[in-house]
């Protein structure tokens, strides 16, 4: 079954997204743009994904998810088959955080928000920091819960494997790389044995992704996705 993704989309949780990013708006732009398949995937936390979840039930598939930021400063987004693991490993990742309070004023609201869009709830602890996890911790973390972890925008300047690693490591492992769009003819080829994910990293709702790029899983349901990108490690 051939799927409409865009598998990097961050709610109004991320200080860094507009306070628009809310569940509602961010499930029905999806299904404006005729997407089949989203993840919710905020900076270290996933403390928005349960009502994303609720909204999109039985009109889109989301897959409980994560962008969590490694020591080294890199960026990983990570899938889980279930929102009761994905928000385990949210408690997991909040206690390798450093214990530095958000500044709305500076960094930007870190909204939790329910099923109708109500605010609920903030987000005390600055989201936006790296945790004390290295990559290889990151990796193990999210394989022992039975998901699956991606380099992120590994093209980008800042934040990425290959801006602040230099390379990718050979004993890491990836099977699934993320690649922006605007570099995937450039780069994919350069990685012949991967599965490449290009994702719009949505800040604001206009810039969840257009039906473009798909993924081929045998249905549209959280556990399938990510058992067939655990096939590519």
């Amino acid at each position: 079954m051939k799927c409409f993704y865009d598998l990097h989309i961050h709610s109004a949780l991320s200080p860094c997204a507009d306070n628009d990013m809310t569940p509602n708006n961010i499930v029905n732009m999806a299904l404006i743009k005729g997407l089949d398949i989203i993840a919710v995937t905020d900076h270290n936390s996933c403390a928005n994904l349960r009502a994303v979840m609720e909204v999109a039930e039985g009109q889109l598939c989301v897959i409980p998810g994560m962008e969590i930021e490694t020591s080294e400063e890199v960026h990983v987004v990570c899938y889980f088959p279930t929102l009761e693991i994905a928000e385990e490993f949210s408690e997991f990742v909040d206690t390798h955080l450093p214990m530095i309070e958000n500044q709305p004023d500076i960094f930007g609201e870190q909204l939790i928000l329910d099923a109708e869009d109500e605010i609920i709830g903030h987000k005390d602890k600055l989201l936006v920091n790296a945790t004390d996890l290295d990559i290889y911790e990151v990796f193990e973390a999210v394989k022992k819960r039975g998901g699956v972890a991606v380099p992120a925008h590994i093209d980008r300047s800042s934040y990425s494997l290959l801006s602040n690693l230099g390379f990718l490591p050979p004993d890491l492992s990836a099977g699934v790389l993320e690649i922006t769009p605007k570099a995937r003819d450039l780069l994919s080829g350069n990685y012949p044995e991967h599965l490449i994910l290009s994702n719009s990293d949505a800040h604001y709702l206009e810039d969840i992704s257009e039906p473009v790029f798909t993924i081929d899983i045998l249905s549209k349901n959280p556990k399938d996705f990510v058992d067939f990108l655990l096939k590519r490690e």
